[in-house]
């Protein structure tokens, strides 16, 4: 009798430390839930229109293996939340940080990306991609550097 409690205890225990696994928002939109949001947004017409304080960010003249940061301000100049559910940069080099919460109409918040130059020297190019529930589905913004090449 006392080893089926203690067995039963044990199942409910474990079953309560699994069923109580904390999830963000981000984890629970799915890319068909972004889809759904859009396609009900355009019908009622209102829709997030983002608009970046620049286009494209020059570190200028940086050394190999310097890791450099810049901000991007972004702001939703739309109708509804505008939603940001993935960014990514275009090499390993290039991480992207943007806002975990929606932005309001009207309000901005700050994606910070950092350049990783080892490994990197001469003119780069580098972008950044956001998935977001705008009339395109993407927003796009670059980097630049000059990297100089370490001494050897």
């Amino acid at each position: 009798m006392i080893r089926k409690s203690v067995g039963l205890f044990s199942l409910s225990l474990m079953m309560l430390t699994v069923a109580c696994k904390k999830e963000s928002a981000a984890d629970k939109i799915t890319e068909a839930d972004m889809k759904a949001i859009q396609t009900e947004n355009a019908i009622a017409g209102k829709l997030a229109k983002v608009k970046f304080d620049k286009e494209v960010h020059d570190f200028g003249t940086i050394a190999e293996g310097a890791i450099v940061e810049t901000e991007f301000m972004v702001t939703n100049i739309g109708d509804s939340d505008l939603i940001i559910f993935e960014a990514k940069g275009s090499c390993g080099c290039t991480v992207p940080q943007p806002p975990k919460e929606p932005i309001k109409p009207g309000d901005s918040a700050p994606i910070k990306v950092s350049f990783d130059s080892k490994g990197k020297p001469g003119e780069q190019e580098k972008s950044v991609t956001l998935k977001t529930n705008t009339v395109n589905g993407h927003e796009m913004f670059k980097i630049k550097a000059n990297v100089t090449p370490a001494a050897k």
